[in-house]
């Protein structure tokens, strides 16, 4: 009955345009009501690809957009993850030559999601899924030719998250201005699904990526594993917001180089660090840069550690504030290597504010945990505060946009 009447309304237009005045211009009929489609994806991607707002894109295992392919990603457009472990997990992979624009907006953010959330074609939030709600699907991998240190000084490995046998997940190469594409608001809710015993896809897995690649507003909810994790590589990123991990917030291994800007973890029940640091594993060296930072804690986790610098990590960490942990919460030099490099400058920090809980003071916070070697000065550079009496850490109205602020309540 909608086709006929649809018809119906074509042929007059037609023969009223036909009778009238060639001055004016002939009226477009547009459908009365558009229907959305559920489109689904699987497999690798070729070519040239657009996904567009009107539609919902579910990803079917792997969806892998090859090398000299091209994702366009619509603002507003919503993707959603089957469920699925190991092999059968689903994932938006870029491999190394592949681009994916995935361009949202403040007002039209991209939402990669479950399957089983229930948001629908023109929103920007479901109904039926929470915080708690965790490893529905995968996640999103982006994988490139920069530079990254690994054991052996090979030159290239399989990404976490990916299993072995999948040749599309290797990263790594001596390109620092790889380009992977432009990915902004960009919302990445309840994913990490498990591929192996203690192994899930992160939020977002960033490995060997360069700094021609565009990362800005990204959010990651629930995710079971780290929430943004950087494998090498020199890729900046801007306005990061990760809410309820499983495990750490923002994660930096194989001597990523690239710096960090404004970023903001908000500690859930069962997360663990807020930001984990590790360094190079083979004989590159890169030193990240961590600045405007702002880490939350939570009273009720297990762990809900501040930050863990570990395994020979290098770089700088500033202007970072930090409140809600608890007393037995610390920011630790996990081992000796990583206390030489602080002694070395290797490893150096900024301006630290911190809301202390009651029984803790800095002293207590700032612990070095090497057992062979002794540092000076360690937590030198912070200073004990009132809650939001704050002069460093991110600005968060620039995250305002996201999904988080309004379901965490988070005030922006």
């Amino acid at each position: 009955m909608k086709n006929l009447a649809y018809s119906l309304l074509m042929i007059s237009l037609f023969t009223f345009t036909a009778c009238d005045n060639d001055d004016n211009p002939p009226v477009v009929p547009v459908d009365p009501d558009p229907v959305s489609e559920n489109i689904n994806v699987t497999g690798m991607l070729t070519g040239v690809n657009n996904w567009t707002s009107d539609n919902i894109y579910v990803l079917n295992q792997k969806v892998v957009v090859d090398a000299g392919a091209t994702l366009n990603i619509e603002c507003g457009t919503i993707i959603k993850g089957t469920a699925g472990t190991g092999s059968l997990a689903s994932a938006l992979v870029v491999a190394r030559g592949g681009t994916l624009n995935a361009n949202g907006t403040a007002d039209c953010p991209i939402i990669m999601t479950s399957e089983s959330d229930n948001i629908e074609v023109g929103q920007t939030a479901g109904t039926n899924l929470g915080i708690n709600d965790r490893g529905l699907w995968g996640g999103l991998i982006v994988l490139g030719y920069a530079p990254s240190s690994f054991s052996g000084d090979v030159s290239e490995v399989q990404i976490e998250g990916i299993p072995a046998d999948d040749t599309f997940g290797l990263y790594g190469g001596n390109d620092p201005s790889d380009n992977s594409g432009s990915i902004t608001y960009v919302s990445i809710r309840h994913g990490g699904a498990l591929i192996g015993e203690d192994n899930e896809i992160n939020g977002l897995t960033l490995g060997g990526v360069g700094n021609s690649t565009v990362i800005d507003n990204i959010e990651v909810v629930a995710n079971t594993d780290d929430g943004i994790e950087f494998f090498g590589g020199t890729v900046n990123a801007s306005n990061l917001l990760v809410w309820g991990q499983g495990d750490d917030g923002l994660d930096i291994d194989q001597a990523y180089s690239g710096t960090i800007d404004n970023a903001v973890v908000v500690l859930g029940d069962v997360s663990d660090h807020a930001l984990e640091i590790d360094g190079p594993e083979g004989s590159l060296n890169g030193q990240f840069e961590l600045r405007n930072i702002t880490i939350i804690g939570s009273q009720v986790t297990e762990d809900g550690e501040y930050a863990d610098y570990r395994s020979n990590a290098m770089g700088h960490t500033t202007n970072l504030y930090a409140l809600n942990f608890k007393a037995s919460s610390d920011i630790e030099l996990d081992n000796d290597g990583v206390a030489n490099n602080y002694n070395s400058g290797l490893l150096s920090f900024g301006t630290f504010e911190i809301v202390v809980p009651e029984g803790a003071t800095i002293e207590s916070i700032f612990n070095n945990k090497a057992e062979n070697v002794a540092v000076d000065g360690f937590g030198s550079t912070a200073s004990s505060i009132a809650a939001n009496e704050n002069t460093v850490g991110a600005n968060t109205a620039n995250l305002a946009w996201s999904y988080s602020n309004t379901a965490a309540a988070l005030g922006w």
